[in-house]
């Protein structure tokens, strides 16, 4: 549900909690009202986003590439799809904070490790066996990339990651990193050396990924979600509807790498300013995306978008091969693609939803007995970092 703040939380309550989970780093969590609807929501939606990219902008590409009306017709929503992406990791920069700041450094890569790998992992090795069958992606298909690729260290071996979109996952890890670091060099040990350091480590990985400014954005609207009752309250509909509208008009305006010679088009900055200032009205309580993206139907895509997000590829190429082998791409391109849409889609949520229980939820809810989601009114991040460090912290307060 999402998140309240109307109530203050004694500090001495607080300092209790965070005690009693440090203590105690393997029991349940105290929790934090890290659920939030409209993020939730908008991981389903992003999930939506780019299925639907890849559905149409492969088929542009690879069935239709010399019919030039389709081409030019999806290409705004093939751009629009691929923007969710970013909507990922901002995101993700705003959920994971609470994470950072709740648990130890060890059980957070332990409890992250559990979330993201098992799957992550079974769709590599399915990646590799079918690479080495087909050498469909020979400048992957040896062990360097393997191995670098499984590790997340293909940024740092300038190699391709594996399987289909896990390219983002190499960025969230990183992120994950950089946000434990942020936590203890801030919170549980103290080092304005450490954190120098840490500064500048973040600064030039956003010189060389700028994609990365996404991620930060969630991250800092976390922290303004939880210290400003006007931001989690909100009621800000028309400001909001605005910049959804910025978002969606800038998003299909092109398709970007997020180079920094991308940002010569003051359309990329704009987009990114647009993303934080939706997002950070759209997680308010109040917020009309908390209001239409509240329903069983997203709240089920999100909670499966990470397992749509890494089967899909597959079951697209499937569909695609498919359908060409029994030349169903035919001339008249909407049915074609109206029944390439159906049959895919139908596939897809087939073993989207067979692989979200057995290697997304299964692995972690068997491990740590508890389910990946959580709808509790429970303290905040702000508040439970005040609690663990109060004098250190006081900036937070103001």
């Amino acid at each position: 549900m999402a998140a309240t703040h109307s109530s203050p939380v004694r500090l001495s309550d607080t300092q209790h909690l965070a005690a009693e989970a440090a203590a105690k780093p393997s029991a349940k969590p105290i929790g934090d009202n890290s659920f939030n609807i409209a993020a939730h929501g908008l991981r389903g939606i992003a999930s939506l986003m780019v299925f639907f990219a890849h559905l149409l902008g492969g088929t542009a590409e690879h069935v239709y590439a010399s019919n030039a009306a389709y081409v030019d017709g999806i290409t705004p929503f093939w751009n629009f799809g691929t923007f969710g992406v970013c909507l990922f990791f901002v995101i993700s920069g705003f959920v994971i904070l609470p994470s950072a700041i709740r648990y130890s450094p060890t059980e957070f890569a332990a409890r992250r490790f559990m979330r993201l790998y098992p799957l992550f992992f079974a769709f590599s090795v399915l990646f590799i066996l079918l690479n080495a069958t087909t050498n469909l992606y020979p400048e992957t298909n040896n062990l360097t990339s393997v191995l670098a690729g499984l590790t997340f260290l293909n940024l740092l071996a300038r190699t391709e990651q594996l399987t289909p979109n896990a390219w983002s996952l190499t960025f969230e890890v990183w992120f994950y990193v950089f946000m434990a670091a942020f936590v203890f060099l801030a919170v549980r040990r103290p080092s304005k050396l450490g954190l120098a350091a840490l500064s500048l480590l973040a600064a030039l990985f956003i010189a060389r990924y700028p994609i990365a400014l996404y991620f930060l954005a969630g991250g800092l609207i976390r922290l303004a979600h939880d210290r400003y009752e006007w931001v989690s309250r909100g009621h800000h509909r028309l400001a909001e509807s605005a910049a959804l509208a910025a978002c969606v008009f800038l998003s299909t305006r092109g398709h970007y790498d997020y180079h920094w010679s991308d940002f010569q088009n003051a359309e990329v900055p704009l987009l990114v300013a647009a993303t934080a200032l939706y997002f950070c009205l759209a997680v308010s309580r109040n917020s009309l995306t908390a209001l239409l993206l509240g329903n069983r139907l997203l709240r089920y895509f999100g909670t499966v978008s990470y397992s749509l997000y890494l089967v899909h590829p597959y079951t697209y190429f499937l569909s695609r091969a498919a359908f060409s082998h029994a030349h169903l791409f035919t001339a008249n391109v909407a049915v074609s693609m109206g029944a390439f849409i159906v049959v895919t889609g139908a596939i897809t949520w087939i073993l989207t939803h067979f692989a979200n229980r057995t290697l997304e939820l299964w692995p972690y809810e068997f491990v740590y007995h508890q389910k990946i989601y959580r709808s509790t009114a429970q303290p905040s991040a702000a508040r439970l970092w005040l609690a663990l460090n109060t004098k250190r912290s006081a900036w937070l307060r103001g």
